[in-house]
C-alpha cells in the first residue's frame, strides 16, 4: 500500500480498536494537547516500577523503574541507543504493556481508560507517523480533536478554535492549506505536532520529535515546547536522542543505561563529565552556562 493510499496512522490501543473505531480519526487517538484549554489545570503523570520487554526479548528492556513527571515540567529521557528510553516513553503512553507495574494519570491508571478517554489525556507523537499525501495540513491537524467529538460529529466552534490554536503554536499557519506530500521532513514534523498540540491532553509525550531535523527546524520544536512550559501546566516527557538539547530544555533530566535509571534531577546534577563517562562513553568537558550544562565532547571511551 503506497502511503498516499493510507490515513493518518499515530499510535492507538488495539485492545481499544472497536468498530466505531475503524475511522480515520480513531486512528489518531492518541496523537495530542493545546494551550487554552481546560486541560491546562494540571495532573501529575507517574510510572511506578514499570517492568517492559517485547516478545522477542528473553529479559525486559526496562525492569522495574519508576518515574514521575510534574505538571508544568519537562523531563528528558536520555540514555544512548538501546538504553530503553523509547520503550519506556511507550509504555508510559500504553503502547507496550507492562508486565508489571503501573502507570497513572491523577491518579488512575492508564490501563483502567478506555482508547477515547485516554487520548483526551494522553497525546503521543511517535517516531512513526503516516498519512495520505493529499490531505491538506488543517485537515490533518483536525484529526486530533477526535477524542472530544461524537463518532457521527463535525466539528465544533471550540473544535475550530482548538485547531487554529495548535497550527498557530506549531508555526505552520503559511501551510495550513498546502497538501501534506508537499512539504519538507522538518515541515511535515511541526504539522504532526499541531495534530497532537489539537488534541488538548493534560499529558504529552514526545519521542525524539528533533531527530533527523535540521538546526532551524530542531529549534523550532524546541521553542514549541518552551512555550507549552512557559503558558501551560502541561506534562511533558520527551525523549531526546541529543543530550546537549536535553541540558538545555529541561527541567529534569532522567539518564538510562541498559533500561536502568543511572541518573536523575536537573540538567546540573545530571550531565556531569562523570555520566558522560560511565553512561554515554565519551570523555567530554562540561561548562556551566546561562542556558544549561554545556557539553564539549573530547573522545570516545573504549574498555581496556
Amino acid at each position: 500500500m503506497s502511503q498516499s493510499d493510507t490515513t493518518p496512522t499515530p499510535p492507538y490501543r488495539d485492545d481499544e480498536h472497536t468498530d466505531c473505531d475503524e475511522s480515520p480519526d480513531a486512528q489518531t487517538a492518541l496523537a495530542a494537547p493545546a494551550i487554552g484549554s481546560d486541560a491546562d489545570a494540571g495532573v501529575p503523570f507517574e510510572a511506578e516500577d514499570l517492568v517492559v520487554g517485547y516478545p522477542t526479548s528473553e529479559q525486559p528492556v526496562v525492569d522495574g523503574e519508576s518515574l514521575v513527571a510534574a505538571p508544568g515540567e519537562v523531563t528528558a529521557l536520555v540514555g544512548p541507543n538501546g538504553s530503553g528510553k523509547s520503550t519506556l516513553l511507550k509504555a508510559m503512553a500504553d503502547q507496550l504493556a507492562p508486565e508489571a507495574g503501573a502507570v497513572r494519570i491523577d491518579g488512575r491508571a492508564v490501563a483502567d481508560m478506555d482508547a477515547k478517554d485516554l487520548a483526551r489525556r494522553l497525546g503521543l507523537l511517535s517516531q512513526e507517523n503516516v498519512a495520505p499525501d493529499s490531505i491538506t495540513v488543517r485537515k490533518l491537524v483536525e484529526h486530533g480533536r477526535y477524542p472530544h467529538r461524537g463518532f457521527f460529529d463535525g466539528l465544533s466552534e471550540a473544535d475550530r478554535a482548538a485547531v487554529d490554536r495548535a497550527i498557530d503554536l506549531a508555526g505552520v499557519d503559511h501551510l495550513r492549506d498546502r497538501d501534506v506530500g508537499s512539504l519538507s521532513g522538518g515541515q511535515k514534523q511541526l504539522v504532526w505536532i499541531a495534530m497532537v498540540l489539537a488534541q488538548e491532553t493534560d499529558v504529552l509525550l514526545l519521542d525524539e520529535p528533533t531527530t533527523f531535523l535540521d538546526m532551524h527546524h530542531q529549534l523550532e520544536v524546541m521553542e514549541i515546547i518552551e512555550t507549552l512550559r512557559e503558558e501551560s501546566d502541561k506534562t511533558v516527557v520527551v525523549v531526546l536522542h541529543d543530550l546537549q538539547q536535553a541540558a538545555r530544555l529541561a527541567d529534569k533530566v532522567v539518564a538510562l543505561e541498559d533500561g536502568t535509571v543511572r541518573g536523575r534531577g536537573s540538567p546540573e546534577a545530571v550531565v556531569t563529565e562523570e555520566l558522560l563517562a560511565d553512561v554515554f562513553e565519551i570523555e567530554a568537558e562540561v561548562v556551566s552556562t546561562d542556558h544549561g550544562p554545556q557539553i564539549t565532547p573530547l573522545r570516545p571511551l573504549h574498555d581496556d
